[in-house]
């Protein structure tokens, strides 16, 4: 008990008043928190704070005062005993409690982070993990019991999964037997659906996946029906079971899609380069896994809907994942022949998928595996991205597979295609240009999709709103040089049937034998002038056109993300002007390339003389020319220093040479002769296309003191007229004896007599 005598001498109250015990308890408090030590001043103060949270509003409402004090006085000694307190701590500085600060890292303690160690929380959230094993069994037993709704007047568990089996049989039994009925209306439109028959094969695939849908439409009706008469209440137990129902159709929907693309029984319409065996097995796994997936994903909702703990779930998730992982590995295993010929036929497009394909076995594997260990280690941490992401990138590997599939199919069609997806012709056509392009477009949805998962949701590179700002950024430069590439594509599959045509028609004049020079040279856009000029001009145009889109594209996408292109440009055409100054020779070089090709005076392929040099057009650049010597050497001559071309390989060629004969030599026999030797040839397959004139003698060219110079001529395609005058000489040479016809000899020198 305190000195009542000074507590009244410190409140200045009457000797005879009579304290009450909650007043003397907070007086007794005040006093401890004036005189003790810090530690006894923080309890004192606590229970000060205490009793005036409780007890001060009571005592100042309801609670009478003494016999002799009025409320009033009562109610201003409450408050007077409060204020003194505080006032008191105030006065002396009570200490605050404080967080004490980290202690300075020493020399030794430089890299060291004062943070949790991770490698303990997750062994903790491991054990917590394992824990809790038991209660997912217990959670799977609650599951159970709830299915039983038999004490409110409903099914009892038994006779629920008795009649959940039989509606899932029934539909999954109408299917089949819808599709089995129509089995030979199948069989024919299947037979109807191979590649070669073009644009009406896919109509025959149509109808055959109508069919098939019809099945599933029938699944989906039972579920409908069961759904509306037995699970439209909101028990747990009608709750499972339109689930259950639901995934059935969801079941049927994968396997159609698959029945699809492999057509285990309709080869003729099989979608994919596969085997009877390896596509009856790959639907098999396919749909089986798809399955298997389904239920799982039913167990976590049904566990969800339970309220199971976070634990619990978790438990379930680490318990099931081996399980899955052997699954997974033993249809790869399973599959690898099927996989490895369906994604090499898609590889005849799309190499990457070819790449997967040949490398099937160890990147599925590995693949698999990390899902594996991070659906464990999200299920564990309770951080569900890394695991979410991972399967986001697997559906989307799988639908990026299947609608390459799809693709690669209508295109094999639309081409007339026979084995696989070789090409008919070398030229591309255009379902095969329009077909990348969905292709690119489709694959740029899909890295978007995926950056967004793995920089946002996993990495954290970028907050949710950073990306979307960026993204709708990004959209309109996206868009404009998706329109860029598009464009480009159209341009060169133009050009390229442009000059496809033109080489098909001069196909057949350039076989054609006979005609004058005159005619031949006159011939022009016939004889594939126009064919050869723009094979000679279109590396050039290419680049030209490439570069322009691109520079285009290029500047209207950095304004689409808020780049100012002005500077860019201002800056471009200073640049431009300071190359066109210092750099004349280059622009005179430039310049002269550009007339000389406008004036075509050489293409590729043509043997030319300019002063400089002689050889084959190899090739040329914006500035510069190759020629090849018939030796070998390469010449490389600037455009400015060409000067005059001499083109030896444009249209046709006349070919003149000279032979010395005896000065008694009978001159109308030596012309039937050449003659004769010139009919014969312009007949030989081997210089029909190439002889234009045939061989003849054209006359005596001089005349000399023992020999008689003789003219021949024959006149040819530009290419190689020496194996022709070559072999003209040598059947001259062989006809000469019989004839009685001696060359020329030199002076002093004795003829050699003819052969009779």
């Amino acid at each position: 008990m305190p000195n009542v005598v000074d507590l009244h001498q410190r409140r200045n109250l009457p000797s005879n008043y009579d304290f009450n015990a909650g007043e003397i308890s907070l007086l007794v408090a005040e006093r401890d928190a004036l005189v003790s030590p810090p530690v006894k001043r923080i309890v004192a103060i606590i229970a000060v704070a205490l009793f005036v949270a409780t007890c001060g509003p009571a005592l100042a409402q309801g609670s009478a005062p003494p016999a002799d004090m009025p409320q009033e006085k009562f109610d201003a000694l409450v408050n007077a005993i409060t204020k003194s307190v505080l006032e008191k701590l105030k006065a002396e500085q009570f200490p605050a409690v404080k967080t004490p600060e980290p202690a300075k890292p020493g020399p030794f303690d430089a890299g060291v982070a004062e943070e949790p160690d991770q490698v303990d929380i997750f062994v903790q959230q491991t054990t917590g993990v394992l824990r809790a094993i038991p209660t997912f069994g217990k959670y799977l037993g609650d599951a159970r019991r709830a299915l039983d709704n038999s004490a409110q007047g409903g099914l009892g568990r038994k006779t629920f999964l008795l009649l959940l089996l039989a509606i899932a049989a029934a539909a999954v039994s109408a299917e089949t037997l819808l599709r089995l009925a129509w089995g030979g209306l199948r069989r024919r439109l299947a037979r109807d659906a191979r590649p070669e028959h073009g644009l009406r094969s896919l109509g025959y695939l149509g109808l055959l996946a109508l069919l098939d849908g019809v099945g599933v439409l029938v699944v989906w009706l039972v579920y409908r029906a069961a759904d509306v008469m037995w699970f439209s209440g909101t028990t747990i137990q009608d709750r499972f079971g339109s689930v259950i129902l639901l995934g059935v159709v969801l079941w049927r929907v994968y396997s159609l899609v698959f029945r699809i693309v492999f057509r285990p029984t309709l080869a003729n319409a099989r979608l994919c380069d596969m085997g009877d065996v390896d596509a009856h097995r790959a639907y098999r796994l396919t749909s089986g896994f798809a399955l298997f997936a389904i239920v799982l994903r039913i167990l976590y909702y049904t566990l969800a809907a339970l309220q199971a703990t976070p634990d619990a779930i978790a438990a379930g998730r680490v318990m099931v994942t081996p399980f899955l992982l052997i699954l997974l590995l033993w249809i790869v295993y399973r599959a690898k022949n099927g996989a490895r010929t369906w994604l090499g036929g898609l590889g005849k497009a799309a190499p990457v998928v070819g790449f997967i394909g040949g490398h099937w076995v160890g990147l599925a594997t590995s693949f698999f595996v990390g899902r594996a260990v991070t659906l464990a280690h999200g299920a564990i941490t309770r951080r569900q991205n890394v695991p979410t992401a991972m399967v986001l990138t697997l559906n989307l590997a799988v639908g990026l597979l299947v609608f390459e599939t799809f693709l690669q199919a209508v295109v094999r069609r639309l081409d007339s295609q026979l084995a696989g997806f070789t090409p008919a012709s070398d030229r591309q056509k255009l379902p095969d240009v329009v077909a990348r392009c969905v292709r690119v477009a489709v694959l740029i949805g899909i890295v978007v999709v995926l950056a967004e998962s793995w920089a946002v949701d996993v990495l954290q590179l970028v907050g949710a709103s950073q990306w979307h700002h960026l993204t709708n950024a990004g959209l309109s430069a996206g868009i404009t040089l998706f329109i860029a590439y598009v464009i480009w594509e159209l341009f060169r599959y133009a050009t390229e049937a442009y000059m496809s045509r033109l080489s098909q028609q001069n196909a057949p004049a350039a076989g054609e034998a006979g005609g004058t020079p005159e005619t031949s040279a006159g011939s022009g856009p016939g004889s594939g002038t126009i064919a050869t000029r723009f094979d000679t001009l279109m590396p050039m145009i290419r680049v030209t056109v490439a570069v322009i889109i691109s520079v285009i594209a290029l500047l209207i996408a950095l304004e689409n993300l808020g780049v100012n292109i002005g500077p860019l440009l201002a800056g471009a055409s200073v640049l431009g002007l300071a190359i066109s100054f210092g750099s004349q020779t280059l622009v005179r070089d430039i310049v002269s390339g550009i007339f000389y090709l406008g004036d075509d005076a050489f293409r590729v392929g043509e043997y030319i003389d300019c002063g400089r040099a002689k050889g084959t057009v190899e090739g040329f650049t914006l500035r510069s020319i190759r020629l090849r010597h018939q030796n070998g050497q390469i010449h490389t001559i600037p455009f400015g220093s060409l000067g005059q071309i001499t083109n030896f390989s444009r249209d046709w060629t006349s070919v003149k040479f000279n032979l010395p004969f005896a000065r008694n030599t009978d001159l109308e026999k030596l012309r039937k002769a050449a003659k004769k030797i010139g009919a014969e040839m312009m007949e030989e397959p081997e210089f029909k296309a190439e002889l234009l004139a045939p061989f003849k003698m054209q006359g005596v060219a001089d005349v000399t003191d023992n020999a008689l110079i003789v003219r021949f001529k024959f006149t040819s395609r530009p290419g190689n007229p020496n194996t022709i005058r070559n072999r003209a000489v040598t059947r001259l040479l062989k006809a000469l004896p019989e004839l009685g016809i001696e060359l020329s000899q030199p002076t002093g020198t004795s003829p050699t007599p003819a052969a009779s």
